[in-house]
């Protein structure tokens, strides 16, 4: 019990710090700077994180582009306004994640390597290993979907609960909330309405009693000068 909740809670948390770090404020706003050393460091950290959900990160930049071009309207890939439940919602996600044809990946072999069938069987299979040789009972097996759709899970709670639940710091035209209550569990991701009222500022917190846990990361890594930013 103890190994698998902790090892639940360590990749959730590497996972979803991949994808708010690396996919959204370093590939998609180019918020921090990073040096070819540590931007192909820090793919291969989301290859590793995200498993079988990894997600190719131009790929993911332009979804995240026509995201906050049309946030809330029809040619939002993901809006909880425009879907009437979150399968609808993501099952548009990935249709459109699909449809992309070219990206031009600064690290095209490691991307092609991640998103391999063979490297994403891996880490399934790697995961189910994992919780035969340190848990007692199958039970557990039930944790490896998740593990397995961390990415997709991450997104579907951010886009989905971030537009839908939650108070407005700023008068906007999409629906956008900050949903405080569970942000913790996003690291940031869920002060929406505050991202898409300034999309460059790297801190998603406006209030004080708001805290973006992966901009507080960001400045630990700013002082062992891994990352810059202004």
């Amino acid at each position: 019990m103890i190994f698998a909740a902790s090892f639940l809670i360590l990749h959730w948390y590497l996972s979803l710090f991949c994808q708010s770090f690396y996919l959204h404020r370093y590939i998609s706003h180019k918020q921090v700077k990073l040096s070819p050393f540590w931007d192909g460091f820090f793919l291969i950290l989301t290859i590793i994180a995200q498993g079988p959900s990894f997600l190719r990160p131009e790929h993911y930049k332009k979804l995240h582009g026509r995201h906050h071009a049309y946030s809330d309207s029809e040619k939002d890939p993901h809006s909880p306004v425009m879907s009437g439940s979150v399968i609808r919602m993501m099952k548009k996600t990935y249709d459109e994640y699909m449809s992309i044809n070219d990206s031009n990946e600064r690290f095209p072999r490691i991307v092609a390597v991640g998103d391999s069938v063979v490297t994403r069987t891996f880490f399934v299979l790697s995961y189910i290993a994992l919780y035969l040789a340190f848990t007692d009972s199958f039970w557990f097996l039930l944790l490896v979907p998740i593990h397995s759709m961390l990415g997709p899970i991450h997104g579907a709670i951010v886009n989905w609960c971030g537009h839908k639940y939650g108070y407005q710091n700023h008068q906007l035209t999409d629906n956008s909330k900050n949903t405080l209550l569970i942000d913790f569990l996003m690291m940031g991701e869920l002060y929406q309405n505050n991202h898409h009222a300034n999309s460059q500022k790297l801190n998603f917190a406006d209030n004080s009693f708001e805290i973006d846990f992966t901009y507080v990361l960001l400045r630990a890594l700013r002082r062992l000068r891994i990352v810059a930013y202004e």
